[in-house]
């Protein structure tokens, strides 16, 4: 594929990913990619030390949240970057697929390019039955209600920086990718789904693999779709 010079930070948050992080880091572009951006999010192990040696730029967010880790990652962006890339630290993403994220937005002028585990190859086991159904539920909700032709909520994605700026993100948890993708209809920001394959996690999920974690992830997905649906009046019930 063809990419022409342009800055790329690629966000990495995560907890206790020591196992998985070399491996992912070992197969992301590092030809093309400017920054990473490792965001250690109150991990107890040696991730942050093990991205460092990496060469990464390591964030530390003592909050706990994937959203709250997300937000540490883009406030920490260096001034240049002109297009985000955001990747689970477990392995369970294809790093070695980041420019069929990034190439629909430097070649033909997307804003915003998800990788859909739904549309590309899944390792057998690699997304649980609880959170297959949830995204299949998330994804007919966006559709009834913005018209949003998504296949999947899947957290590795491209994002123009300017466009990102426009959404405002807020949510600090379990909604983050939800959000993200019923601002981006909102926004009227044009948007690609492309095929990438996902393959089962390095250790135990701390959301689908607990039922605590099933649980609260799916309340907050719902409460997200809803909140944006029928809110828009009441600023605090946005927050």
């Amino acid at each position: 594929m063809s990419i022409k010079p342009i800055f790329i930070s690629v966000i990495i948050p995560v907890f206790n990913e020591e196992k998985s992080l070399p491996k992912v880091l070992q197969d992301l572009p590092r030809n093309i990619i400017n920054e990473i951006i490792v965001v250690d999010n109150a991990c107890t192990d040696q991730t942050a030390e093990i991205a460092t040696q990496a060469g990464c730029r390591v964030v530390h967010e003592p909050k706990k949240g994937y959203g709250q880790a997300c937000l540490a990652g883009i406030a920490a962006l260096n001034s240049e970057t002109e297009i985000i890339v955001f990747i689970d630290g477990d392995h369970s993403d294809h790093g070695e697929q980041l420019e069929l994220l990034i190439t629909p937005i430097i070649n033909e002028g997307y804003d915003f390019v998800i990788g859909s585990r739904a549309l590309g190859q899944r390792e057998s086991g690699a997304m649980t039955p609880q959170a297959h159904y949830g995204n299949k539920l998330a994804c007919f909700l966006m559709r009834l209600f913005w018209n949003a032709r998504y296949t999947d909520l899947g957290p590795f994605r491209a994002i123009k920086y300017f466009a990102l700026k426009k959404l405002k993100m807020i949510d600090q948890n379990f909604g983050w990718t939800i959000e993200m993708q019923i601002k981006a209809v909102e926004q009227d920001l044009k948007i690609k789904e492309v095929p990438v394959d996902y393959r089962r996690r390095i250790g135990k999920s701390k959301i689908s693999g607990t039922v605590k974690g099933t649980i609260l992830a799916g309340e907050k997905i719902l409460r997200t779709i809803f909140k944006y649906k029928f809110c828009k009046s009441s600023r605090s019930c946005l927050n």
